[in-house]
C-alpha cells in the first residue's frame, strides 16, 4: 500500500458540516459545494474519520466576520438573496457579485449561512492548533483565497484563510500560507501585503491573463512585509516531477528562513490533471506529497480546500490527503459509497485524472525556465534574512504586555490596534462547545 513518509503520529481535527455539500452555485456554475459531500463520503468509507476528532464547525457569528471584512459588506451578505436582489444592483456591483448565471459569484439561497459554515471550520481549526488539542486542523470546505474585505472573487464571498490566521497572530509570532491551488492566492496575499508577520507562498498559473491576472514573481511585498510575499509563477502543464522541483525546495528554504510558528496550506485541487479550468498535469499522488513534506516540519498545520471543478478528482484528492495526514495506509480500490458512479470506470483512488479523449496538456515549464524561478525566489529570501524588520523574535511584542495596566497614552499605534482586538474577542470558551457530530454516514 502507498504510505505517508512522515512518521510522527499526528493529532489530527476533522470539521464538516453535512449542510455544506447541499448549497448550490446555479445551473453551469463550475463550482459545486456538492463535492463536500462526496468527500466526506469517502472519508467515511476509508474509516479516516476513526483517526481524527470529528467536528461540526459553529457557524462564525457577523463580529467574527468583521475582524478582516468590512462592516458593510457583512451587512450586505447578510441582506442580499434572490428575492431582493433587483432592489440592490448598487450594492452588487460595489461588492461585485451578480446574478446566477451572469457572475462568477451569484447570489444563491442561503449564501450568508453557507460563508458562516466554511469560516467558522476554519476559525474553529485556527483554534484547536492554538489551544493544542491539534497538531494538524482540516476544514476540506474552506480555501476561499480570493475574497477581499469588502468584495467576492473567483467563487470566493468570504475569507476563511485570512479569517483564522488573524486568530494564530494572537498566539503565534510568524504565520506561513502556503497556497497550491492553479489560481493565486491573491486575497490572502493582499490582506497581508505589507506586514512580516505572515508569509504568502503561491504556486500557480501566471500569464498575465489566466484569472486573478495577478502573482508575478517581482510581486514581493512592502513596507515591513517586503520579501514576504513570494510568487512561484508558473506556465501550463505543470507535471508531478516539475512541481517537486520547483515546491521543495523553495518551501525547505522558506522554513529554514522564516520559521514559521504555524502553517496554513490551501489545498485547492484545481492543479490536478483534467481539471475544467485548470491547465496542469498534477496527479493526486505529486499533489499529496506537498501536504506530506509540510507535515514532516512538525509546525502546527490548517489544512484548507480551495478550487476544485471535477468532482471525482477533488474528492480523491482531498480523501488522499487525509489518508496523508492522519498516516493511514488506504487501498487504492475506493471504497462503496452513494456516488460510487462517479469513479468509473477505474473506481480507483489514483488513477487517470483525464476524461476520455481530453488531450493532453504539454508541459511548457522548461527545466531552465524553473531554475530561473528557484533562484529568483532564493535570493529574495537572502535579502529577506538581511531586512531590519525581521526580528526573530519567539513572542509577538504586542501582545504579551498586559497592555491593559499601561498608560495608553504612551502605546504606539500597532499596540492600541492590538489592545482594540484583543477587547473585541469573545471569550475562547464559546468557541469549545462543537459537539462531536455522528460520523455516521446518513
Amino acid at each position: 500500500g502507498k504510505m505517508a513518509t512522515s512518521r510522527v503520529k499526528h493529532k489530527v481535527a476533522y470539521f464538516h458540516d453535512p449542510e455544506v455539500g447541499s448549497f448550490y452555485y446555479g445551473a453551469h456554475h463550475p463550482f459545486k459545494p456538492h463535492r463536500m459531500q462526496v468527500t466526506h463520503q469517502l472519508i467515511l468509507g476509508y474509516e479516516l474519520h476513526k483517526k481524527m476528532s470529528c467536528y461540526k464547525p459553529h457557524k462564525a457569528s457577523e463580529s467574527e466576520l468583521k475582524k478582516f471584512h468590512t462592516e458593510e459588506y457583512i451587512d450586505f451578505l447578510l441582506k442580499i438573496c434572490p428575492e431582493n436582489m433587483d432592489s440592490m444592483r448598487e450594492e452588487m456591483s460595489n461588492h461585485n457579485v451578480g446574478k446566477i448565471g451572469e457572475n462568477d459569484c451569484p447570489v444563491f439561497d442561503g449564501i450568508f449561512p453557507y460563508c458562516q459554515i466554511l469560516a467558522g471550520g476554519s476559525i474553529d481549526g485556527a483554534y484547536r492548533l492554538i489551544d493544542g488539542s491539534a497538531d494538524i486542523a482540516i476544514n476540506w470546505s474552506g480555501g476561499f483565497h480570493h475574497s477581499r474585505a469588502d468584495e467576492a472573487s473567483g467563487f470566493c464571498y468570504i475569507n476563511d484563510a485570512v479569517l483564522a490566521i488573524i486568530e494564530m497572530l494572537k498566539f503565534y509570532p510568524r504565520v506561513l500560507y502556503i497556497d497550491i491551488d492553479v489560481h493565486h492566492g491573491d486575497g490572502v496575499e493582499e490582506a497581508f501585503w505589507a506586514t512580516d508577520r505572515v508569509m504568502t507562498v503561491s504556486f500557480h498559473k501566471y500569464d498575465g491573463i489566466f484569472f486573478p491576472q495577478t502573482g508575478d514573481i517581482v510581486d514581493i511585498g512592502e513596507g515591513s512585509g517586503k520579501y514576504t510575499s513570494i510568487n512561484v509563477p508558473l506556465h501550463d502543464g505543470m507535471d508531478d516531477s516539475s512541481y517537486e522541483q520547483v515546491f521543495k525546495p523553495i518551501m525547505r528554504a522558506i522554513m529554514g528562513t522564516y520559521d514559521p510558528k504555524c502553517i496554513v496550506l490551501q489545498c485547492g485541487a484545481d492543479s490536478l490533471a483534467g481539471d475544467r479550468l485548470g491547465p496542469w498535469n498534477l496527479s493526486v499522488k505529486a499533489h499529496g506529497d506537498c501536504v506530506d513534506f509540510m507535515k514532516s516540519f512538525n509546525v502546527p498545520m490548517l489544512v484548507v480546500g480551495g478550487g476544485g471543478y471535477v468532482i471525482r478528482n477533488v474528492s480523491r484528492c482531498w480523501a488522499w490527503e487525509t489518508a496523508v495526514v492522519t498516516g493511514t495506509e488506504v487501498p487504492n480500490d475506493l471504497p462503496w459509497t452513494d456516488y460510487w458512479d462517479y469513479f468509473a470506470p477505474s473506481y480507483q483512488l489514483h488513477a487517470d485524472l483525464r476524461s476520455k479523449g481530453a488531450p493532453y496538456i504539454k508541459n511548457r515549464n522548461t527545466a531552465q525556465y524553473l531554475d530561473g524561478i528557484r533562484k529568483q525566489v532564493f535570493e529574495n529570501l537572502r535579502r529577506l534574512q538581511g531586512a531590519p524588520s525581521v526580528q526573530m523574535q519567539e513572542v509577538p511584542p504586542p501582545m504579551y504586555t498586559d497592555l491593559d495596566s499601561e498608560d495608553e497614552d504612551k502605546l504606539t499605534d500597532d499596540q492600541k490596534r492590538v489592545l482594540q482586538l484583543e477587547r473585541s474577542v469573545e471569550h475562547p470558551a464559546e468557541y469549545f462547545s462543537t459537539p462531536e457530530f455522528n460520523a455516521q454516514p446518513a
